[in-house]
């Protein structure tokens, strides 16, 4: 008895019930043939699992004001935003999504696959995510604020977006972060007669790695000071990317300033702990 042929979803189960196949291999993680290898493997993973956040997110901020408008930051070939379109915004008729990229041939390449594809509700801005806090181009209210692997202050810019956009929630995973690092090294031999605890970065990988930690821990304080929500978890497995933290952020209605207080009091005292008093604008509240 001759078996019958396996469906796609069978042969591919990284994808999502009615995902396009025509999207996926525009995007050059199918291929013509409709096969993944392993890095476009590894990277439809790792943006269908962050997807599975955000909608809750985009449907949240749907049901309250009857719209819904997504920035996403350091947003490269857009892979997250064209395949949120497709799976969240395409079968809704409200909602936008907005590409922040300041490399203008991927903008342009990025404009004409939406084009192409129909996706009308997508724009593409050519500007670093700094620039974008007073483009013209974006609406006054953004709901749902992304940096998937935005560069090192790439992404303290995108949450400084968020927060003057007072976004209801920050979805971001962090990258090659190295300002905090460079500022524990200056004052490394002051901070190691200080304190004991700067054995944590006396060494250049200890300082790096750690220096990459206490970035993301004041980026949590920082958020949590401004009425935030966060949770911290992974992405995907270890096996697939060393970047692998992911933060949610999620504004919360104004009724614990005591907690803000307690955060912006924490966020104070990790930066005059390690010596960083020089970041305090970057993480200011």
């Amino acid at each position: 008895m001759l078996k019958a042929t396996p469906t796609l979803k069978e042969q591919l189960p990284e994808l999502r019930e009615g995902q396009s196949v025509a999207l996926l291999q525009a995007l050059h993680i199918l291929t013509r043939e409709g096969k993944l290898n392993q890095d476009t493997r590894r990277k439809l993973k790792q943006v269908n699992h962050l997807v599975q956040f955000i909608e809750p997110l985009l449907q949240e901020a749907l049901d309250a004001r009857g719209d819904v408008a997504l920035a996403d930051h350091g947003a490269g070939k857009n892979y997250l935003g064209f395949i949120l379109y497709d799976l969240f915004f395409k079968q809704r008729t409200q909602g936008a999504v907005y590409g922040v990229e300041s490399r203008t041939e991927l903008v342009a390449k990025s404009s004409e696959l939406a084009q192409r594809l129909g996706f009308d509700r997508m724009g593409f801005l050519a500007c670093t995510v700094a620039e974008s806090l007073t483009h013209p181009a974006l609406p006054e209210t953004i709901d749902v604020v992304t940096a998937l692997h935005a560069c090192d202050t790439a992404t303290d810019d995108a949450i400084a977006f968020g927060l003057a956009r007072q976004a209801r929630a920050m979805v971001l995973v962090p990258c090659c972060q190295a300002e905090v690092a460079s500022v524990m090294r200056q004052h490394k031999a002051l901070q190691l007669k200080r304190s004991p605890l700067a054995e944590l970065w006396r060494h250049p990988l200890h300082t790096r790695e750690f220096g990459s930690q206490i970035t993301n821990v004041l980026r949590c304080l920082q958020l949590e000071a401004h009425g935030y929500q966060v949770t911290v978890t992974e992405l995907v497995g270890w096996e697939h990317s060393m970047k692998n933290e992911l933060i949610l952020a999620r504004k919360m209605k104004p009724d614990r300033p005591g907690e803000w207080a307690r955060s912006r009091e924490r966020l104070q005292q990790v930066l005059d702990e390690l010596g960083l008093q020089t970041l305090q604008s970057r993480f200011a509240v």
